[in-house]
C-alpha cells in the first residue's frame, strides 16, 4: 500500500532555526577520498541520507562482492571507478531506474586505463561486473556536458593510479562546480593538481590523512528559501552553513535576492530574513552550474505565478527520474502548462489553466527526492497537495517532514 501525505499550511510567518542535513555531494566524495588513504580517519558530521549510507557500507563491507545501490546514482558512479582498482571481482546493480540510469562513458574510460569491466544485462547500463586490476592513466577526451559524476569519479582515483591522469574536457562543461568541489575537497586531502581552460592534470601521489567535517548542505537549504519566498515574512537561521562554501548551490543566496530575501554569514551559520514581498516580473536562469535547484524554482515561480525560461537542464534527464518531463507532468496539475522549446530548456507564460474547484492535486514523486521537497512548500501559497512515496526524502533530508511540522505545516497521513 502505498503511502501519501497531505501537505497543508495556514502559517503566513516563519520563524526557525533549522539543523539541515550535511552535504551529501560533500559526504559521498570525502568517503571516497577518505577510503583511498593509507590511513582513514573516521569523517565528522557525514551525512545520514539513503545515499551515504549505502556508499558507506559498500566502502566499508568485508563479507560481500556484490553491491546494490538502490536508486543511489552517486554511489554507482563513485563505486564503479573506486572498484576497478581495488583487486577482486565485484557487481553492482541497483534499482530498475538505476538500471536505466547511462554509465557507459565511464566504463569506457576506464577500461581505456586498463579496467576491465562488463555489462551483466544491457550494454552501456548497470548492472556491472568489475574485475579489479591495476590501472594506468593517460590523457583521455571526454564531453564536458556529461554527467558531472562521471568526471567527478575518474578524478578521485586519478592520483592513485600509476602514472595520474589528465582529461581534456570537450564543449561546455555541465555542473563545472561539481567538479571544483571535488577537486577541492581533494586538494583538502593533500592533492596537486592544475586546471587550466579545459584541461584538468593530476599527477600521481598520495592522499594524505585529515580529520574533516562535512558541512551542511545547501540543496536542502533551497527548499527553505522557498517556503520563505512563499511567506508574508520571517526568517530562517540554519546553523553549519556557509555563503563562502565549496558547494554550488550556495549560488542560491543571490538567486533568492530577487524575492526579497538577504542572507547573512553569522558565526556559526547563515541568517536568512524576508521583511518584503519581491518578485521579478519574469525568472531567468541557467541551471548549467546547479541543475538540482531547477525543481525548487519552477516551484516557486509556479506558486508565485512569475512566468520563467530556464536552461542547462539536460542533464535532468538522466536524474533518479527524467526530471524535466516530471515538472511538466505534476506542475501541470496545478495548471502550469511547461514547454520545452529545445533540448535541456523548460518554459512558462505565467497562466493557469486549472480552477481551484478542480480538487486537491495529487503530486508524484517518481522515487525523486526533490520531487517531494520542491512541491511540499507550495503549500504555503495556500496550493495544498497530496504526495505520494514522501519517505523518499530519505535519499538526502530524512528529517524534512519533521522540520516541515515545526515550521507549521500540517503533515496528514494518507493511506492510497
Amino acid at each position: 500500500m502505498t503511502m501519501i501525505y497531505l501537505v497543508s499550511n495556514k502559517n503566513t510567518t516563519i520563524n526557525l532555526n533549522i539543523d539541515l542535513p550535511a552535504s551529501k555531494s560533500i559526504s559521498n566524495r570525502a568517503l571516497i577520498i577518505n577510503a583511498l588513504t593509507d590511513n582513514p580517519i573516521p569523517i565528522n558530521n557525514l551525512s545520514d541520507s539513503d545515499d551515504t549510507r549505502v556508499l558507506k557500507e559498500a566502502l566499508y563491507s568485508n563479507d560481500t562482492a556484490k553491491f546494490d545501490i538502490g536508486h543511489a546514482g552517486t554511489a554507482m558512479r563513485f563505486l564503479t571507478a573506486y572498484l576497478s582498482r581495488i583487486a577482486g571481482e565485484w557487481e553492482i546493480t541497483g534499482s530498475s531506474r538505476m538500471q536505466q540510469r547511462p554509465v557507459g562513458i565511464l566504463v569506457n574510460a576506464l577500461n581505456r586505463l586498463g579496467g576491465n569491466i562488463q555489462y551483466l544485462e544491457k550494454a552501456g547500463f548497470p548492472p556491472l561486473k568489475i574485475y579489479g586490476s591495476h590501472l594506468t592513466g593517460k590523457t583521455l577526451e571526454m564531453d564536458g556536458s556529461v554527467s558531472s559524476q562521471y568526471i567527478s569519479a575518474l578524478l578521485m582515483i586519478a592520483p592513485v593510479i600509476t602514472n595520474g591522469l589528465t582529461l581534456k574536457l570537450r564543449g561546455e562543461i555541465t555542473s563545472r562546480a561539481y567538479i571544483k568541489m571535488t577537486l577541492m575537497l581533494m586538494a583538502r586531502f593533500g592533492i596537486k593538481y592544475d586546471w587550466t581552460e579545459d584541461t584538468i592534470t593530476i599527477p600521481g601521489q598520495n592522499y594524505e590523512s585529515i580529520n574533516f567535517t562535512v558541512e551542511s548542505d545547501w540543496s536542502a537549504a533551497s527548499y527553505w528559501y522557498e517556503t520563505l519566498a512563499l511567506s508574508d515574512n520571517g526568517r530562517v537561521f540554519f546553523t553549519n552553513l556557509s555563503l563562502d562554501s565549496m558547494q554550488g548551490d550556495a549560488q542560491i543566496a543571490h538567486w533568492f535576492n530577487h524575492f526579497g530575501i538577504s542572507s547573512v554569514q553569522k558565526d556559526n551559520g547563515v541568517l536568512i530574513t524576508k521583511k518584503e514581498d519581491h518578485n521579478p516580473e519574469k525568472l531567468i536562469l541557467n541551471f548549467i552550474e546547479n541543475p538540482d535547484m531547477a525543481q525548487t524554482m519552477a516551484c516557486l515561480c509556479v506558486a508565485k505565478k512569475i512566468p520563467f525560461y530556464f536552461s542547462g537542464l539536460k542533464t535532468l534527464k538522466i536524474k533518479e527520474t527524467d526530471r524535466i518531463a516530471a515538472l511538466k507532468n505534476e506542475l501541470a496539475r496545478f495548471g502550469a502548462l511547461l514547454s520545452e522549446p529545445l533540448p535541456g530548456e523548460l518554459k512558462w507564460s505565467g497562466g493557469i489553466t486549472r480552477s481551484p474547484a478542480a480538487g486537491t492535486p495529487a503530486v508524484k514523486t517518481y522515487n525523486d527526492h526533490r520531487m517531494a521537497m520542491s512541491f511540499a512548500p507550495m503549500a504555503t501559497a495556500g496550493l495544498n497537495m497530496t504526495i505520494e512515496d514522501p519517505l523518499v526524502v530519505r535519499k538526502s533530508y530524512p528529517s524534512f517532514w519533521s522540520d516541515l511540522k515545526e515550521a507549521g505545516f500540517e503533515i496528514t497521513v494518507r493511506d492510497k
